[in-house]
């Protein structure tokens, strides 16, 4: 008989944060032979997960239907060809398609990482998506590099929050975010490092910023909101700006009157990303590049791994609707206990 575990599910596939319970009769994940289990300590919440729970998020093929895809935890198994440099009862964290929201998770050697010693269990849980996320849309999508100016809009997301400290690690020459709250912008200004903060709620912020760059616009622009800021980003975009759009919170369809003559006349590029459709590869490249570059600096206390607040896992529903209030500044983490 097939062994199983708890894991989170939803009632009728699909639906709102109150229909989150914890099954405990689903399937135990079987590695595959690059594959690791991992017993799952900690998992954190991304806004994909609220868009996965109402059945509006396109799941990759190789994902199981269990929400989450970061973690931390201890090794338990191994598949029969996994990757070298780990061992049974190693605690990592890590990086999958799905399936964060349990007990326990199959997953590739080539997406986990040691855990250090600095990072609680709660914070390294709160780094794999986060991090990688804003490695690769300011690097490898958003070209940034040292000296060029960015625009990390929902300042005070996690995203945005890792990214504006790369951004100052990485002598930026500006660092803008917008956010709905002035306690936001000053914490990201104030304890982040960036160099202004507009309210969206209060000002205009595509004019201010213009009226900030002396006309000129910012090079990298980091947009999760889509439609509502699409005019705004071409007009703060500068010279050979570019543009980064992962996410449409505000809706797909450009209303009639958009004018789109930056992409000519300032030659902008608009490109857009998930990193969950990425193949294990590239996931793979980030997972060192993370190792490399950014668990150093969290080491050493240069990057800060925000957690806004853990719950214990059988309280998922309200973990669901804190994230959903649009209030938090950092990780929303589960703890299984």
């Amino acid at each position: 008989m097939a062994q199983t575990m708890r894991a989170v599910d939803i009632k009728n596939g699909t639906g709102p944060a109150t229909s989150l319970f914890i099954n405990p009769d689903t399937p135990k994940p079987t590695p595959k032979p690059t594959d690791a289990i991992v017993k799952i300590k900690c998992f954190g919440l991304n806004r994909m997960d609220l868009s996965q729970r109402m059945g509006q998020y396109p799941i990759p093929p190789q994902a199981p239907k269990t929400l989450g895809v970061e973690f931390s935890g201890t090794i338990e198994s191994f598949g029969s060809d996994a990757e070298h440099g780990f061992k049974i009862g190693d605690e990592v964290f890590g990086l999958a398609y799905g399936g964060a929201y349990a007990e326990y998770i199959a997953v590739s050697t080539k997406m986990l990482m040691h855990r250090p010693k600095e990072l609680s269990w709660e914070q390294a849980a709160g780094v794999p998506e986060t991090w990688s996320t804003a490695t690769q849309a300011m690097y490898l999508v958003g070209g940034f590099t040292p000296g060029k100016t960015i625009l990390w809009h929902a300042g005070a997301s996690s995203v945005s929050i890792a990214g504006i400290q790369l951004s100052k690690a990485d002598n930026a020459a500006a660092i803008y975010v917008t956010a709905g709250s002035q306690e936001k912008i000053d914490f990201c200004v104030k304890e982040l490092g960036a160099t202004a903060g507009f309210n969206y709620n209060t000002q205009d912020w595509s004019e201010e910023i213009l009226k900030a760059t002396d006309g000129k616009g910012v090079d990298v622009i980091i947009d999760f909101i889509g439609q509502s800021y699409f005019q705004g980003n071409l007009n703060v975009a500068a010279r050979d700006g570019h543009i980064v759009n992962l996410g449409v919170m505000s809706g797909t369809k450009l209303p009639a009157g958009v004018d789109i003559s930056a992409f000519a006349r300032k030659r902008v590029t608009f490109q857009g990303s998930t990193l969950r459709s990425r193949d294990e590869e590239y996931q793979c490249k980030l997972r060192n590049s993370l190792v490399e570059h950014t668990a150093p600096k969290m080491k050493d206390g240069t990057f800060r791994v925000l957690v806004e607040k853990v719950f214990p896992w059988e309280e998922i529903v309200e973990a669901h609707k804190l994230m959903e209030s649009n209030k938090t500044k950092g990780k929303i983490i589960c703890r299984i206990d």
